[in-house]
């Protein structure tokens, strides 16, 4: 057995170790050799100490890269087989799987990847043959490790259910803010995008499609103008996880509110009664169902979602990359500024050429 590079949670810190390479363990395990893993706003909340991870566990949830081995029962990949990880793990058999609704599964004590189980920050993952998908052969590994931040960011878009004729305003130019963005404008939606750093509304107005007016927080905007209910979005969809007040505050009457961003300790307070009176719906969309991965790596055969990737590093340059997104590490270190948009992990530079 082989030993491999990864990077690890120890004591609310990442750190690179040398790991055993992962080999099957189970008969539906496949063991894939990673070419890259985005970071996640995920992974940076475990990093800042905003979200809970397991001591010890490998970092990592959105990944792609080579088959290197398998486990007797598994047919659908074999040695070779180009493919991406979805890390959103489901039994089958709880109530909620038996009902078409995976995305809430009971049992995932012990299966989040990169959470409560070892992630895709390293040399190798070994994860269950259902959980990995081909790519085409005309796909990049950097555009694959994209899939499962797009699965996200369409089950959102599916939750709010936006009329041909909505307008929508989304909340947050960051990587998923900017995905949602190119979703909604590749479906034809009219789009606003709302960022307040101005540094990060240059980096979403380069990336998206004209036909996406991006605004930072101190410019005037069609979907900020007071006293102009015509004008207002029908769709909100707050990718930061920390603005419902405010996005409920922009809505037009009868129009829709999604709470995309995780934040563990966010809160917010509500005017109840304006809720009913004009008919307002706020939805919490939670993870995606298992279609929707599917969904998601057929369309980014042909969206340019790649676009959104600012910034590669190796592996070992971890901090860098984590500094990059306003998260340095290191004793006393304090939050900086954001000099990127999608940050990507290298873990094998040879395949990601490819």
């Amino acid at each position: 057995m082989t030993d491999m590079q990864a990077l690890v949670l120890e004591a609310g810190t990442p750190r690179l170790r040398t790991r055993p390479t992962p080999v099957p363990g189970h008969p539906e395990d496949v063991v894939v050799r990673v070419a890259a893993s985005g970071i996640c706003g995920t992974d940076r909340g475990i990093v800042l100490g905003e979200f809970p991870a397991l001591d010890g566990v490998v970092l990592g949830h959105e990944a792609a890269g080579v088959v290197t081995a398998v486990g007797a029962a598994v047919t659908a990949v074999r040695p070779g087989d180009r493919v991406v990880v979805n890390p959103t793990y489901f039994c089958g058999r709880c109530r909620p799987c038996q009902r078409g609704m995976a995305a809430h599964c009971t049992a995932k004590d012990g299966r989040e990847i990169g959470v409560d189980r070892d992630g895709t920050m390293a040399g190798a993952v070994v994860v269950p043959g259902a959980f990995v998908h081909p790519i085409p052969d005309t796909m990049s590994f950097r555009r694959a490790a994209l899939v499962e931040p797009l699965a996200c960011v369409l089950n959102n878009v599916e939750a709010a259910a936006p009329r041909p004729d909505d307008r929508v305003l989304v909340i947050g130019g960051g990587p998923i803010g900017t995905l949602c963005a190119m979703v909604f404008a590749h479906r034809g939606t009219r789009t606003v995008l709302l960022e307040r750093a101005p540094e990060r509304a240059v980096l979403a107005r380069s990336i998206l499609p004209p036909a996406v007016r991006v605004i930072s927080g101190d410019e005037p905007g069609l979907c900020l103008a007071e006293g102009a209910p015509a004008d207002s979005p029908d769709v909100v969809v707050d990718t930061t996880g920390v603005l419902l007040a405010e996005a409920l505050t922009h809505v037009a009457p009868g129009g829709t509110v999604v709470v995309m961003g995780e934040r563990e300790a966010a809160r917010a307070s509500l005017a109840l009664r304006a809720l009913v009176t004009e008919g307002i719906r706020v939805i919490g969309a939670g993870p995606y169902p298992p279609h929707l991965f599917r969904a998601a790596l057929d369309l980014a055969d042909i969206m340019p979602i790649d676009r959104i990737i600012t910034d590669e590093f190796a592996l070992d340059a971890y901090e860098d990359a984590f500094a990059a997104l306003a998260a340095p590490l290191g004793a006393g270190a304090t939050a900086g500024t954001y000099t990127a948009m999608k940050v990507l992990l290298v873990s094998d530079s040879e395949l990601v050429r490819r």
